[in-house]
C-alpha cells in the first residue's frame, strides 16, 4: 500500500490509481466539506476540478450552491449517481464518509492532504472501490499537464 513508506511523500494511492481515478472513474464528484468559504482548500480544488471537467457536487450542512452546483446537506441527499467522494473533513470524520460512499455506489474515494484513516482506506479497497489518501487532485492533476 505505501510504496513510498518512510519518505516524506508517504501516501496512500499508485500513480496508476490516481490517474484512474482522475481520467476513468467518472465525472461527477461530490466533495464532501465545500461550502462558499472563499478562504477553504475545498473552494479552490473544486474550481481546479470543474476546469478538468468534473461535475463538482457540494456536500456541506449548509447545502449552499458552489461553483453553479447545487449543494446537498449528506451525500444521501443526493439525487443521481455519483462517481467519487472527495473527502475534505477531518479524519476522525473520514471513515464515516468512507463507508457513506460505499454504501451509494461510488467507484472512487478521494482523501485529501491530512486526511488519513488507514482503517478505512482498507475497508472502502475491500469493498471493491479505488482510494487515494493523503493526496490532492489538484496537484494531481496539474501533475498530469491537464491543465
Amino acid at each position: 500500500m505505501h510504496a513510498d513508506a518512510g519518505t516524506d511523500t508517504d501516501t496512500a494511492g499508485t500513480a496508476e490509481t490516481v490517474r484512474e481515478i482522475l481520467t476513468r472513474s467518472g465525472d461527477t464528484w461530490a466533495v464532501v466539506g465545500l461550502s462558499n468559504n472563499r478562504s477553504r482548500a475545498a473552494y479552490g480544488v473544486a474550481a481546479v476540478l470543474q476546469r478538468f471537467g468534473k461535475r463538482v457536487v457540494p456536500v456541506h450542512p449548509k447545502a449552499e450552491t458552489v461553483h453553479g452546483e447545487q449543494g446537498y446537506a449528506s451525500l444521501a441527499d443526493i439525487p443521481f449517481p455519483v462517481d467519487v467522494v472527495d473527502v475534505f473533513v477531518k479524519s476522525e470524520l473520514a471513515g464515516a464518509v468512507a463507508d457513506e460512499a460505499v454504501a451509494r455506489g461510488a467507484k472512487a474515494v478521494w482523501f485529501q492532504l491530512g486526511v488519513i484513516d488507514e482503517e478505512a482506506y482498507e475497508r472502502t479497497r475491500a469493498a471493491g472501490l479505488d482510494m487515494v489518501m493523503d493526496r490532492c487532485p489538484a496537484i494531481e492533476i496539474g501533475a498530469l499537464g491537464q491543465l
